[in-house]
């Protein structure tokens, strides 16, 4: 009995661990949710951003400049997953890392950056060719923003 009552215990304890550091996205609720940057309530559905940390700690942001910008004060090494939503899916997030970042001022963004995601190349370059802009990957956007 009391070994029964240690594995149930310990199989208990296993599994708040696993619980507890899920690595995953959060949904944003929009007009609710607010920006971990600047503070202002996150509205637009195909701007937003989000960083999840390691231990699954999640920042949500109005735009991916915002995120950008908060990666100033942030320790880099504890961040698992930098994202940005689609531009051409709104609600949907993609990898800022491996998107393709459009810069046009025929799109705005909310804090007036002109930065819109996209999960592929192809989608990104359609957009550039009817609104303008100049594209950028998630290194040169880095640099670009932190210049």
């Amino acid at each position: 009995m009391k070994t029964l009552t240690h594995y149930s215990i310990l199989a208990l304890l296993l599994l708040l661990l696993i619980f507890s550091c899920n690595v995953t996205p959060q949904p944003i609720v929009y007009g609710s949710d607010g920006c971990s940057f600047c503070t202002m309530t996150i509205v637009d559905k195909v701007h937003a951003a989000e960083i999840v940390t390691k231990k699954g700690k999640v920042y949500k942001f109005d735009a991916t400049e915002c995120m950008i910008n908060y990666l100033e004060d942030f320790d880099t090494s504890k961040i698992k997953l930098y994202l940005a939503t689609n531009y051409t899916e709104p609600e949907v997030f993609t990898d800022a890392t491996r998107a393709t970042f459009l810069i046009s001022e025929n799109i705005p963004s909310p804090m007036g950056a002109f930065l819109s995601a996209f999960e592929n190349k192809t989608d990104a370059e359609k957009f550039q060719s009817e609104k303008g802009g100049q594209l950028y990957t998630w290194n040169q956007l880095l640099s670009k923003l932190n210049n």
